[in-house]
């Protein structure tokens, strides 16, 4: 169950998503539809939308120190579909300040970060797409424009071969 394991990744995050001293609450999103029950590595896959989610949340944070002016509402969007009655599409985006375009087509690349030095391995992606691709058979890509926010989208078979 796809919702279950994105909902579970959701409540461990839960104390990185509300209201802190230093940022006001991040919203979540949520717009499921129905899906079958698919047949993955639920935990892998679990490890992926944490991975995915926790960049997203590391994004908006830095944006709200960005914005003093607090202005800015931190918005999560995760939905969830079913394409072609063979696979289905999770999307997981933010409102942050998005990723420059010449960096996105390193993304994927083991130890590429973005984050300052001690924050973050510059695995988590790259484990993520082999997760999705060498484990799944899927696809994963990432659509991204400066100012606009980041989606991460995740395309998986229901059934693996």
């Amino acid at each position: 169950d796809i919702h279950e394991g994105i909902d579970s990744t959701l409540l461990i995050l839960h104390n990185r998503l509300k209201s802190q001293s230093n940022h006001p609450e991040i919203e979540v999103i949520k717009q499921y539809s129905s899906l079958p029950k698919v047949d993955c590595y639920a935990g892998q896959l679990n490890q992926v939308f944490m991975n995915i989610l926790v960049n997203a949340i590391d994004a908006l944070e830095d944006e709200v120190n960005k914005n003093s002016n607090n202005n800015f509402n931190p918005q999560i969007r995760v939905s969830t579909e079913l394409f072609d009655n063979q696979n289905i599409v999770i999307r997981i985006a933010d409102n942050g300040s998005g990723i420059p375009f010449s960096i996105q087509s390193k993304l994927f690349d083991p130890f590429f970060t973005t984050k300052q030095v001690g924050k973050g391995t510059g695995l988590g992606l790259s484990i993520s797409y082999q997760i999705i691709v060498d484990k799944h058979h899927g696809k994963l890509s990432c659509n991204s424009s400066p100012e606009t926010g980041t989606e991460f989208i995740i395309e998986i078979p229901i059934n693996q071969l």
